[in-house]
């Protein structure tokens, strides 16, 4: 009977656990909540690594600017005044004895009998055009045509692309772009641009910097992007010569688009180049030639030396000869060139001036500096206090002898920087020191 009592206490206490049925709809939702929980974390964790990861390398490894581009100074070409009296000995040596032969005097007769042995016809003149054209296939290889890829949309909304092509000069390789010099005029509304080399090559290109002043930009394109063959190769950069030598009399080409059109040319020369073209800040000395072009004339001018020695341009000489080939000198134009290729903004004052000549300086009294011909109504010269008449003799701690180097210091600047302008400025016939602190601006 015990045993009996105990079975039945143990059956009492047995437990049984029952097991719980498995609810599938619900965890197959689980299952697709959790998964896309998952996708959805890992898509936004995406988004935001490729977001920040470019700012955060950037940070973490800043990307060298690549440097800005310089060329070698040009000096002014002396007179030949100038070159005597600097080369005039201080003492002077006995001369070596001279030998006993005099120059060889030719009589008329044999003069004439000379000149009739050389005969030019047909034949010569087309041999001395081909030279000429042959030497011009050559300078295409620094030019560069650059196609301006605009849209428009019609009466209709329907959207109508447009293509401009204007003539792009090689000025230099800085080891990661290479550069190209180009007309600005056609690049106000350019959606993208293209440049097609002399080889055929055509790639993607970009602005780098403009010129209000000039109308001049320079554009780039990445050498990476460049064909394997190409980058392998040395790539022709163009020459820039000085036209501070005497050009007047020199034979020129004119390239790119000086008839208005893309690849023409033009053969002639120099004809003047004491025309000063008064701008903000700066003086341009322009190259006028007898080359008869079109009114919307661009290009680059090259001597003989396969040098460029100017930049084409529409008329600004404001003479009757409105059909004739002009251009920028370029040795004005290199300290522009610097800064664009470093995408340098350009300091701003607002001053159009030139320089004092000595003889005004010995008769009239007036002091060597820049003299202030006129402000635009807009500068940060103009509230600032400074007058037509005034000489500016010195910019923070430079002296200032000419508008040259008015110009060479201001392009040394940058806007926003503050500079205490030294003023020379006549008050009851004499002149007067006076100081003015100027905010400079920007070449927009």
């Amino acid at each position: 009977m015990p045993d009996r009592q105990q079975n039945d206490q143990n059956d009492f206490l047995v437990e049984r656990i029952k097991v719980r049925p498995i609810n599938r709809k619900k965890l197959i939702r689980r299952t697709i909540l959790t998964a896309a929980m998952a996708v959805i974390f890992g898509l936004i964790a995406c988004v935001t690594f490729l977001v920040l990861e470019p700012v955060i390398n950037r940070w973490l490894y800043p990307e060298e600017k690549p440097p800005m581009v310089s060329f070698p100074e040009d000096r002014m070409e002396m007179s030949p005044e100038e070159m005597l009296a600097e080369n005039l000995p201080t003492e002077s040596p006995s001369p070596p004895p001279a030998e006993e032969s005099g120059p060889v005097e030719l009589e008329d007769e044999q003069i004439e009998e000379i000149l009739a042995s050389v005969v030019l016809d047909r034949e010569n003149y087309t041999e001395l055009y081909n030279a000429m054209n042959g030497y011009a296939n050559e300078l295409k290889k620094y030019l560069v045509t650059v196609t301006v890829v605009t849209s428009n949309v019609d009466w209709f909304n329907n959207v109508q692309e447009s293509r401009n092509q204007i003539s792009g000069l090689v000025v230099a390789n800085n080891g990661k772009e290479l550069l190209v010099l180009a007309d600005a005029s056609t690049l106000r509304r350019a959606e993208k641009l293209l440049f097609t080399f002399s080889n055929g090559v055509q790639v993607p290109a970009r602005i780098k910097q403009q010129d209000s002043i000039t109308n001049l930009a320079m554009l780039s394109v990445e050498l990476t992007e460049l064909p394997e063959e190409m980058q392998q190769e040395e790539i022709p950069i163009a020459q820039l010569g000085s036209s501070y030598r005497n050009l007047v009399g020199v034979p020129v080409v004119a390239m790119g688009r000086p008839m208005g059109t893309m690849d023409s040319i033009g053969y002639g020369m120099v004809t003047s180049a004491n025309v000063q073209l008064s701008v903000s800040d700066r003086n341009y000395n322009l190259l006028l030639t007898d080359i008869s072009g079109s009114q919307n004339a661009g290009g680059f001018l090259f001597d003989l030396q396969g040098e460029v020695v100017g930049i084409v341009i529409g008329n600004k000489t404001g003479s009757d000869m409105k059909n004739m080939i002009n251009a920028y000198g370029i040795s004005e134009v290199k300290r522009i060139i610097e800064k664009m290729s470093g995408e340098s903004a350009v300091a701003y004052m607002g001053i159009r001036g030139l320089d004092v000549p000595a003889e005004v300086n010995q008769e009239l009294g007036v002091p060597m500096g820049a003299f202030v011909k006129e402000l635009d109504t807009d500068s940060p010269a103009m509230p600032a206090g400074l007058q037509p008449g005034d000489v500016i003799i010195g910019i923070n701690e430079r002296s200032i002898g000419s508008f040259t180097e008015y110009t060479n210091v201001l392009l040394q600047l940058s806007p926003g920087d503050t500079v205490e302008l030294t003023v020379m400025r006549k008050a009851q016939e004499e002149y007067k020191e006076m100081k003015f602190s100027i905010e400079l601006g920007e070449v927009k």
